[in-house]
């Protein structure tokens, strides 16, 4: 006869972990780091799809709620006091947590930090780490260094989280808006190399996580691609590069949306833009196949709806509020659609890296709901996940009731899986859901060059290079990618790399008709790449064409080519993968089975810049 649900819960509840125990973790997972992409999904270094299957171990990012004594416990989130270290270190051996997130089907973990947390060089109370007497006398960063070990030891995979500036409770208007509120831009971006310095040697240590919701303070919104200071589209690019060419050429740069703009009050523009702002503008990072995007979910929050009661509360649903269809359509558009839509230049996984919901003590039938039917557009959707928070404190199995695991102050464990806890099928229907396994097929790859506001050369080897074409504004595929898309303003641009890997041989810059080989433009000044040569970049000084860069490659190519004129409106291929490079620009593509070969403008029409207006589209293939 099965024990009653009643007792099986008074047995677990007796059932505690032994404080000074240190159990040996399971031998490692079997997966190889480090991970990069193929499209929409995560892979590892053998090719076969890796999906993170994650939890939040907060506690180093701070609990402190920023009023009051710091070292009362009253005064930190949910009364959980953690010391800027991962929570739950005074409870339990961290062997036996770390075994733990295993045993409810978890192979990573999201590990939060705060940059106070890099510097602070105080050691930790022992107090903090009662339950691991190893770890006392070290500072925070030091713990965190032995949990990153453990954790990889273990065989999982570790996703650094810059998650606020200071050691403060996130996330409202507390000083932590954005990577540059509390703190430097030129700060921001040392810790950020000197946290992928520091765990260089271990392929283990898989993404770096940017930055966590970036949001409003009481006075600025961050922006996607304004070009000031509170640019996240820019400050994510230019710290994913340096980590990627000066750090760590092997993590995953992981960028967020925008998780909140505008005044939360009826009458005035509010909301959520999330990853909505990279269908027209995405990240190009210097190495390839190194970017995901992420998201964050929350039934209490809303697409318009901040998620506060009280002051800064708006009559915009939350998400708990939307039918079931409503919510889906709403998460496509907000943040799915980098997954869903292949063959994009925005096309990349989305790592949904937070979500949750109230545990034992939720009775509200929306919030449940809610939670079954998000669960069920992320199996559905096969999409990788981070449940926010895994870690909590319990007493009497009460306490602040989100975390999958609980520990009280006696090592006694609480689990998802203790039978009382009505998310527990929901969560196993995900962790158990079936999706794509094995090896992933090589993906071609697309993406935007945007020299909106200065130079965009994402080619490492022209990086090294002089500068070719001093004072104009540079743009440059990644090495390996060659041009297929120009805008006629704007000075957008399409690289690729299907059906032709461009090798890294000698280029040539281009800056008059030279190569010019046949009249493909009459009338019109024509930049034209030598025989052997694809496009790979461009300049421009203000809107005027200045020059264009071509790659030698070393497999034969076609000679002659067509004209596409995009002078009047948008000429691409039926069909066209790429996505729209240039939102509200005239567009010219060559087809996947063809280069660019050259670029015509005029001068001759007083009063307009000497902009693009066809392209010389020439076949990849020589004629057998």
């Amino acid at each position: 006869m099965a024990l009653t649900r009643i007792v099986v819960v008074a047995l677990l509840a007796t059932m505690a972990i032994p404080v000074g125990a240190q159990a040996s973790p399971r031998p490692a997972a079997a997966w190889t780091g480090p991970l990069s992409t193929e499209g929409r999904y995560m892979v590892d270094a053998t090719g076969a799809r890796f999906k993170l299957k994650s939890g939040n171990w907060h506690g180093a990012s701070g609990t402190w709620n920023g009023s009051g004594e710091v070292n009362d416990p009253a005064q930190h989130h949910a009364g959980e006091k953690s010391d800027q270290i991962p929570l739950g270190l005074d409870r339990a051996p961290m062997a036996s947590m770390i075994e733990s997130f295993r045993a409810i089907g978890l192979n990573s973990i999201r590990l939060p930090f705060s940059n106070e947390m890099v510097h602070d060089t105080r050691p930790v109370p022992d107090a903090a780490v009662r339950a691991n007497p190893a770890l006392r006398g070290k500072t925070p960063i030091q713990v965190y260094d032995a949990v990153v070990a453990a954790l990889t030891s273990a065989g999982f995979a570790v996703i650094l989280n810059n998650h606020t500036n200071t050691a403060r409770w996130c996330c409202g208007v507390d000083g932590n808006e954005r990577w540059n509120t509390s703190q430097s831009t030129q700060k921001w971006e040392a810790d950020w190399l000197l946290m992928a310095r520091r765990y260089r040697d271990n392929p283990r240590v898989v993404g770096a996580d940017l930055y966590n919701e970036v949001r409003r303070n009481v006075l600025d919104d961050p922006n996607w691609g304004w070009g000031n200071e509170h640019d996240w589209h820019a400050a994510a690019q230019r710290v994913g590069d340096r980590i990627l060419t000066e750090a760590n050429p092997d993590l995953l740069v992981i960028i967020e949306g925008i998780n909140w703009i505008g005044i939360p009050a009826d009458g005035f523009p509010h909301g959520r833009p999330t990853m909505e702002p990279a269908r027209t503008l995405s990240h190009t990072l210097v190495k390839s196949r190194k970017l995901v995007y992420a998201a964050h979910f929350y039934g209490y929050t809303g697409p318009n709806h901040s998620g506060a009661t009280g002051v800064g509360e708006t009559s915009d649903p939350r998400y708990r509020d939307l039918s079931r269809d409503e919510l889906f359509a709403v998460l496509d558009r907000q943040a799915f659609f980098v997954a869903q839509e292949s063959g994009s230049h925005f096309t990349a996984p989305l790592w949904v890296s937070e979500f949750g919901s109230g545990g034992r003590e939720e009775t509200d039938p929306k919030s449940r709901a809610w939670f079954e039917n998000f669960v069920d557009h992320l199996v559905r959707n096969d999409t990788d996940f981070a449940y926010w928070p895994l870690v909590g404190w319990h007493e009497n199995r009460r306490g602040n009731g989100w975390a999958l695991l609980h520990w009280d102050s006696a090592g006694n464990r609480m689990s998802v899986d203790d039978g009382d806890d009505w998310r527990a099928a929901a969560w196993h229907r995900l962790v158990g859901a079936t999706g794509k396994t094995g090896a992933v097929p090589r993906t071609d790859t697309w993406d935007m060059l945007a020299p909106d506001h200065g130079d965009v050369v994402q080619s490492l080897r022209m990086r090294a290079e002089p500068d070719w074409d001093s004072g104009a504004r540079k743009a440059a595929c990644p090495d390996g990618q060659r041009l297929t898309g120009l805008a006629r303003t704007g000075g957008h641009g399409l690289c690729t790399d299907a059906g032709l890997v461009a090798d890294s041989l000698a280029h040539q810059v281009v800056r008059d008709e030279r190569h010019v080989t046949s009249d493909w433009a009459s009338g019109y000044t024509k930049f034209q790449c030598p025989p052997a040569h694809v496009m790979t970049g461009y300049a421009m000084r203000g809107a005027d064409m200045s020059s264009v860069l071509c790659q030698r490659v070393s497999r034969p190519l076609g000679t002659g080519g067509r004209t596409v004129w995009f002078d009047r409106g948008d000429n691409r291929p039926a069909g066209a993968r790429g996505g729209d490079f240039a939102h509200g620009r005239f567009k010219g593509q060559c087809a996947e089975t063809e280069y660019v070969g050259g670029v015509a403008w005029t001068g001759r029409v007083v009063g307009r810049a000497r902009t693009p207006d066809a392209l010389y589209c020439v076949a990849l293939n020589a004629p057998q």
